[in-house]
């Protein structure tokens, strides 16, 4: 079971096979054996049998394709759930998938019971085959597991705890050491050449807020014997998605450690929407104490469990789409925290789905708690000195592309130095976060020590 769980859904196998299989039931399914006939038994013809049976499937195929586009039309346009549109190849997964669920409905009502079992089990195929391949194209959940909210990833096993924690980071950093750390670091004897990643549960004390696993992956300078103290970058994924989608940029980090003799920042993903079918907002609400949970109980988390590096300059935060509107919100409010944002493709304020459905569901119907929380409007009330922030997204993102726009001007004339990043062909998909936290990350080496400076 776990070997099924762990295996690729993205790669394009998967997919096909279902779709294969999909294609050939379907198939069986449209063609219609006519019963033998007398000419004494009454029964129609069997050319006329037949035109009926293509009237019947044709009427049921088209029904479902059009119950399929007035629902992308409602979703999309009436109720916004995305929050942009979706891309063409999803709503051909949507329009032929409910087509093929129409024509097995035909046979569920018309056929026998055998062909009505084969028909209730097309159901099934056809819909999961759709759901296969929207998932692919977004490469968001590379394996089942990941598609159903299962772990079976390896647990990181760390050291105990501190048993002296304090509620946030200590905002002032100690004396600068003589020389930054790229200079003074020399990997010892037996260093691993690669990382560690894995799950860690962080707990929710003060917050409540139910989240799903954390994904810690620790450099190679951080496994060793006496390791020193090391930045830590703070990631969020979106929705969908979840703490394991940090796999995509896993081997960047490792070939970033490798290029710099195994030095690297210590990267926690964690769950700020605790499960795909919510979006509590990165604030604390009724939805969910999402603020809480990141700057007290992940703060804690990081603080009393893994070897960080003291000074706000050695602590940043990053996110991809809804996690890049998070990390771009709870940065602007906590400078004293974080001295450098990630906003990968992220959105430019909170939403569910439309501004009026967001502020009624989220806010109570509470128009200026809105407007508060918008990252624009923290911005525009707060100065800022030495924050970086970087902002990326791909030149075939047509919605978040403009959107990181004004968030980096923004940023820009509120104090901080910021950097805009565009990926040639990248669109708002798993390719995103593939560039964006690659693009990113060299940018923040220097300013956390890891590499020398850039000219």
């Amino acid at each position: 079971m776990g070997s099924l769980l762990s295996l690729n859904i993205v790669d394009g196998t998967v997919v096909a096979v279902f779709g294969i299989t999909s294609l050939a039931v379907l198939f069986y399914l449209v063609s219609h054996r006519v019963p033998a006939r007398r000419a004494d038994d009454g029964l129609p013809s069997t050319w006329v049998q037949r035109r009926r049976w293509i009237m019947v499937i044709s009427f049921s195929a088209l029904g479902g394709a059009v119950a399929a586009v007035l629902l992308i039309v409602v979703c999309e346009v009436f109720l916004n759930l995305f929050g942009v549109p979706l891309e063409l190849d999803t709503h051909s997964w949507v329009v032929f998938s409910f087509a093929a669920v129409g024509v097995a409905v035909a046979n569920i009502l018309t056929s026998r019971w055998w062909r009505k079992a084969i028909a209730g089990v097309a159901v099934i195929l056809f819909l999961g085959t759709a759901t296969l391949g929207i998932n692919a194209g977004y490469g968001l959940n590379t394996t089942a597991a990941s598609l159903m909210g299962i772990n079976v990833a390896h647990p990181l096993s760390l050291p105990p705890p501190d048993p002296t924690p304090t509620a946030t980071p200590t905002p002032t950093a100690p004396p600068d050491p003589p020389k930054p750390l790229w200079q003074r670091w020399t990997p010892p004897a037996g260093m691993p050449t690669a990382g560690q990643y894995g799950t860690v549960a962080i707990p929710s004390t003060a917050s409540g807020f139910v989240a799903r696993l954390a994904y810690l992956y620790l450099p190679p300078a951080a496994l060793v014997a006496d390791p020193p103290p090391l930045p830590i970058l703070i990631m969020m994924m979106g929705q969908p998605g979840g703490p394991d989608s940090s796999s995509k940029f896993l081997a960047n980090l490792n070939s970033l450690a490798e290029a710099n003799r195994g030095l690297g920042p210590i990267v926690l993903t964690i769950d700020q929407i605790g499960s795909p079918t919510q979006n509590p907002l990165c604030i604390d609400s009724p939805r969910g104490n999402v603020h809480t949970y990141v700057m007290t109980d992940v703060v804690n988390y990081v603080r009393q469990h893994l070897h960080v590096a003291v000074g706000r300059q050695n602590w940043a935060i990053g996110g991809y789409s809804n996690g890049g509107e998070c990390a771009l919100s709870l940065g602007a409010k906590h400078p004293d925290v974080f001295g450098s944002i990630l906003d990968v493709s992220g959105e430019i304020g909170p939403s569910l789905g439309s501004v009026e459905s967001t502020i009624q569901i989220g806010f109570g119907g509470n128009r200026s708690q809105y407007d508060a929380e918008l990252p624009l409007t923290i911005m525009k009330n707060t100065r800022y000195s030495d924050v970086l922030a970087i902002f990326t997204s791909g030149s075939n993102d047509h919605y978040y592309g403009p959107e990181a726009d004004a968030a980096e001007a923004a940023a820009r004339a509120a104090g901080m130095t910021t950097h805009r990043l565009i990926g040639q062909g990248v669109g708002h998909r798993s390719d995103a976060i593939v560039f964006g936290v690659p693009a990113g990350l060299p940018i923040l080496y220097p300013r956390w020590e890891l590499s020398a400076p850039t000219q």
